[in-house]
């Protein structure tokens, strides 16, 4: 197996690990935050994907099309969290759930109802396309690597966010004690309302960028959310550090060990049994990945204690 190969799979692996950081770093910071668990959030996804795929056919500008993303999601986030969620906060989790089940019901007939039932196609920009030459003589697609350079940069913009800023002492504050920042005189109705729909902005940001690698359709978002969870589950809830570095665990395990695991059990038996063995082991693997964490450290890589 050539060092090339093995250099763009990890390529590929951070490359979807970055894009499930932009979908978990708005999710654990509503579930860290609010206390809310939003199954919806993967319909926020498909929406971003759905807005910048239709945006970039009428006006063939990709700038344009994530712009629409990112405004649909951050929209569709605060009217969702100020007329269904805000009922919510202070309800058992059973509630949440069903409540943000019927959002995925609702806004996937919405969606088909809008766009339509056919899949969409979003094509990367002229300037984007193409491979650019590594060290090493890897080729790899220009596009793939200004995802991981664009996903490295929000993730440092949202640690700084809630780092060194004002608005991020209060959202962190807002985690810990809500009545008291509400005591002091913070409106915590406004603060939640502006970090759903910085959630919602991320993911629709997110299928916007995915959209130009795959075809946008309806239902495109439950798969990645179920791996979101999981990210959030290996970072620790509430942290976008964990977020990040879940999400590249995350990206790295799922892409490597489908192409490296059917050609470990290729040794043992014949190559069309390993390669389900293989395969089916690899779609496990994340999933002892987040067992084996919780087993070593409970609350996550960078969970707060209890």
């Amino acid at each position: 197996m050539s060092f090339v190969l093995i250099a763009e799979q990890i390529l590929n692996g951070l490359q979807f690990g970055i894009m499930l950081f932009l979908m978990s770093a708005g999710l654990t910071l509503i579930f860290g935050v609010m206390g809310l668990i939003n199954l919806a959030h993967g319909s926020l996804y498909m929406i971003g994907a759905f807005v910048a795929a239709t945006v970039a056919s009428a006006t063939g500008s990709f700038i344009l099309a994530l712009a629409a993303a990112l405004s649909a999601g951050a929209l569709a986030g605060a009217i969702v969290e100020m007329t269904i969620i805000r009922k919510l906060y202070n309800r058992d989790h059973l509630d949440q759930v069903l409540a943000t089940f019927a959002l995925i019901l609702i806004f996937s007939e919405g969606t088909r109802w809008v766009f339509g039932s056919f899949p969409l196609y979003l094509d990367a920009p002229l300037y984007l396309q193409g491979a650019i030459k590594l060290p090493g003589g890897i080729q790899y697609p220009l596009y793939r690597i200004t995802l991981i350079l664009f996903g490295l940069v929000i993730g440092v913009g949202l640690g700084l966010l809630i780092t060194k800023t004002r608005l991020g002492v209060q959202i962190r504050a807002g985690e810990n004690d809500r009545e008291m920042v509400s005591a002091l005189g913070v409106n915590i109705s406004k603060l939640y309302t502006f970090v759903f729909a910085l959630g919602a902005a991320l993911a629709g940001l997110a299928g916007a960028l995915v959209g130009a690698i795959q075809s946008v359709e309806v239902g495109m978002g439950e798969p990645v959310l179920i791996l979101a969870f999981v990210v959030i589950v290996i970072g620790g809830i509430g942290s976008i550090k964990g977020a990040l570095i879940g999400s590249i665990l995350v990206g790295l395990t799922d892409t490597l060990g489908g192409i490296f695991l059917p050609k470990f059990f290729s040794l043992f038996m014949e190559l069309a049994t390993a390669t389900n063995v293989g395969s089916s082991i690899a779609s496990m693997s994340i999933y002892i990945l987040m067992s084996i964490v919780l087993v070593w450290r409970p609350t996550g890589l960078f969970g707060q204690k209890v």
